[in-house]
């Protein structure tokens, strides 16, 4: 295998996404209250990264109760927190470069199941080195939540993070598998364990806010032709919201665009009713001696 060279233009800049992304992280949880709107919060976040010179990699998820992933908030979306368990999951890019992270602001009193997650991460991270198959990291991941009496989310996994790629190889899985990668120096990876007092698979909900480039095609309708141009020039091929489209019917531009498939959208993930989901994720940097976490707290 060819040296990496861990300072090269490609990883400072994600270096410099993971610090932009540890600082919204923090200051967008202390804004989770009950009484406070999810749309505030994401607007505030997407915008306080792009203060910080860097750019939302995809919308800012604001995941309540059995939600897993892929909330976000609608136009004009009026919902407020109530005493709820609120996951939060925001990226940052720099120049298509991504950073990737996650932190429960529990509301609803189940603070265990926050705790079961976030030490999971933190077994996982010990384990990370060049050589380490990644189903040893499940298995360390599904130890942890097994000890706390949860669930690991099994059907959700991390991730590796490319340039203008949002989920590349290798997965991280939540759960022992026998069969993994081995993870090497210079793979830059987002780690997630998911613990549920559910059954541990989500499925998908009817609720569709982001959606992501397939494939560009020639578009007959003129607003949808504009979405396109829009979603070719700013996101090219990272998720983005409906919200985010600067065209008089959104939803219509949207709907055209993925009857000819040259979008695709992401339903909403979630536990069954009445059960909780919680999440923690971090960006790892995988060096000669372990690695290097981008996201956290400064």
């Amino acid at each position: 295998m060819s040296e990496v060279d861990l300072t090269s233009e490609q990883y400072e800049k994600c270096r410099e996404a993971g610090e932009i992304l540890a600082e919204v992280r923090d200051e967008a949880a202390e804004k989770v209250e009950v009484g406070v709107s999810h749309l505030e919060v994401a607007e505030w976040a997407e915008q306080r990264i792009r203060e910080l010179g860097g750019e939302p990699a995809f919308p800012v998820n604001i995941s309540i109760d059995e939600e897993a992933a892929h909330a976000t908030p609608k136009i004009d979306d009026d919902s407020t927190f109530g005493e709820e368990m609120v996951n939060l999951d925001i990226g940052v890019h720099v120049d298509g470069w991504l950073a990737d992270t996650a932190v429960t602001v529990d509301l609803s009193g189940h603070g265990e199941l926050t705790r079961a997650s976030e030490e999971a991460l933190d077994a996982a991270l010990e384990l990370v080195e060049p050589g380490v198959e990644t189903g040893e990291i499940g298995a360390a991941v599904e130890s942890v939540i097994d000890g706390y009496g949860f669930n690991p989310v099994v059907n959700l996994t991390g991730h590796g993070l490319g340039h203008w790629e949002q989920h590349t190889t290798p997965n991280i899985p939540n759960r022992e598998v026998s069969q993994s990668t081995t993870l090497e120096v210079g793979d830059v990876v987002a780690i997630e364990p998911f613990a549920t007092d559910g059954s541990g698979k989500v499925s998908e909900g009817s609720d569709e806010e982001i959606f992501a480039l397939d494939s560009e095609g020639s578009v007959r309708d003129r607003t949808a032709r504009q979405a396109l141009n829009q979603i070719v020039e700013e996101f090219r091929t990272l998720p983005f919201a409906t919200r985010w489209l600067d065209v008089s019917r959104p939803k219509m531009a949207l709907r055209r665009l993925k009857q000819q498939d040259i979008v695709h959208g992401y339903p909403v993930l979630k536990e069954d009713d009445g059960y909780y989901v919680s999440q923690k994720e971090h960006t790892i940097i995988v060096t000669e001696n372990g690695c290097e976490v981008t996201t956290r707290s400064r």
